[in-house]
């Protein structure tokens, strides 16, 4: 069987794609990894156009959708493959099973850039070969709606993949990620559009993506260079503890004192090198706190020894006003009470909660086994001192809108716990980490990491990795971070970015019908 020529562009993309993101990736794939899908959507045949290309046969409205499903279906398991994994491994569900579900994730997040196709294909059918350099606001527009959509799930954002790029990912700090990918699409479309043209065409498309890229890149060195955010604000040494629990202990009721003992022991050790405000990854406690007085008077009696905040995971179960289980991060103050508690907000689908439980009745007896964490309602602030910090458990660090809502309210410092031991020596680790530091970049904030297993970390302002663990990996990290209050132009305009985009490819598509 001979795979028809745009399909296999298309999927030259998604493989493209997938391979612009950590574990086994380069950021410098996401730049090309566009242009074989536009290409594609226009029909091209291998003739060299000296036109506008409007002589382009372009594709279909269903064809164009299929060949981004196509790229998108690629893409999304070639990022989130390891979600087999942690499925068959801690939820016992057999390998068919598995590779089903990764499909039909793959699929269900390939649906956004087969939006993205199908836009784009109206957009080149309206306005020829010039249609190209819409497609990047096409793409800005649809990536978000990934993000927001049945409460979204922003993972590897094309922006993502120059979060190490660190010239160019300064752009976060003026229009967040979203901004960042619509520069990465915008480049792609030049390149697109110099691949199908020529003379002087190609020479204008060239120069206009290459002046893009180059002004980014030099006006981030320059912010990079002047480093005020990395001068500016209150010094503060954060212990980070990595304890590296293997998953199918966390639980065991025989391990639940070595674990405890574990976290204490490194605790101290890391004040003892001058910590002064110590954080636990995301369910760190053997035991739910407030329903364990003796492991709780523990933890109390700590903080008081050492005199230092320590900030943990631990699910809190609550009767009133009604029975409520939710994954937390409690603050325990230098006096020993809790100064804080913070419900996580994004829980993860299938995972924490079941979606649409009360469709599912077919399988009753699995749903009903099921106990669902609660939503928390709000951004809580955690005092530490006379300053305020933000915590995000797990991957709602990914969420930027989650993350400034945490700096509006007045955070100074930015943390995260999680639990990354389900993930194994996958990709998702990696990602993880590295979708986290864009949100350093966008707030122009420190961010530090406590990760049970890795990768654990702090991160400056302007996405530099100041110090980071390695995976599986016993350690406790105490580094230099720092309380700022000045703001980025991103903290205050949010993904203003996004919403341009969406009122760009609307006016794009009446405007261009009408003509």
């Amino acid at each position: 069987m001979v795979i028809p020529f745009d399909c296999v562009l298309a999927l030259v993309s998604g493989a493209l794609l997938a391979l612009s993101f950590p574990r086994f990736g380069h950021p410098a794939f996401a730049w090309i990894a566009l242009v074989p899908l536009l290409v594609a959507l226009t029909g091209w045949n291998g003739r060299i156009l000296g036109g506008g290309g409007r002589s382009l046969p372009g594709q279909p409205p269903l064809r164009a959708f299929l060949l981004g499903l196509a790229s998108g279906f690629v893409y999304f398991t070639g990022t989130l493959y390891w979600t087999g994994t942690v499925i068959r491994t801690f939820g016992g569900i057999p390998l068919p099973a598995a590779v089903l579900g990764v499909c039909l994730l793959a699929l269900y997040q390939g649906f956004f850039p087969a939006l993205f196709a199908l836009i784009s294909s109206r957009l080149l059918a309206r306005a020829g070969l010039g249609g190209l350099f819409l497609t990047a606001a096409a793409w800005v527009a649809t990536e978000f709606f990934r993000g927001v959509v049945f409460g979204g799930f922003p993972w590897v954002l094309l922006g993502d993949s120059q979060v190490t790029v660190l010239p160019v990912a300064q752009l976060a700090s003026i229009v967040g990620v979203y901004g960042v990918s619509g520069l990465v699409a915008f480049v792609n479309a030049t390149i697109a559009y110099a691949t199908l043209t020529t003379g002087r065409r190609r020479i204008a498309a060239l120069v206009t993506g290459t002046v893009a890229l180059v002004a980014t890149a030099l006006w981030g060195t320059l912010r990079i260079a002047d480093a005020t955010l990395s001068r500016s604000g209150t010094p503060i040494r954060i212990g980070l503890i990595q304890a590296n629990i293997a998953q199918e202990d966390k639980w065991k009721s025989g391990e639940a004192r070595r674990i405890f003992t574990t976290y204490i022991a490194m605790t101290r050790d890391a004040v003892k090198r001058g910590a002064q405000y110590v954080i636990w990854p995301e369910s760190a406690t053997p035991f739910m706190f407030e329903r364990d007085p003796v492991g709780q008077e523990t933890l109390r009696s700590l903080a008081r020894e050492i005199q230092v905040p320590i900030l943990f995971g631990s699910d809190q179960e609550v009767a009133q006003p009604e029975p409520a289980l939710y994954n937390a991060a409690f603050l325990v103050a230098p006096d020993g009470r809790t100064a804080a508690v913070y419900r996580k907000i994004h829980l993860v689908p299938w995972g924490e909660f079941i979606p649409m439980k009360r469709l599912l009745f077919f399988v009753s007896p699995l749903v009903d086994s099921f106990t669902d964490f609660s939503p928390g309602t709000s951004m809580v602030m955690l005092p530490v001192g006379s300053h305020l910090t933000s915590t995000a458990i797990c991957y709602e660090v990914v969420y930027p809108s989650l993350i400034r809502e945490a700096v509006q309210a007045g955070s100074e410092l930015l943390t995260t716990i999680t639990n990354d031991a389900w993930y194994g020596y996958s990709s998702a680790p990696y990602q993880h980490f590295a979708l986290a530091s864009m949100r350093a970049i966008e707030q122009g904030r420190y961010l530090a990491r406590a990760a049970n297993t890795g990768i654990s970390g702090v991160v400056d302002p302007y996405g530099r990795v100041v110090r980071q663990s390695g995976i599986f990996e016993q350690v406790a990290l105490v580094e230099d971070a720092r309380f700022l209050t000045v703001r980025t132009l991103y903290s205050r305009i949010g993904d203003a970015i996004a919403y341009v985009a969406i009122a760009i490819v609307a006016i794009g598509l009446v405007v261009l019908r009408r003509a």
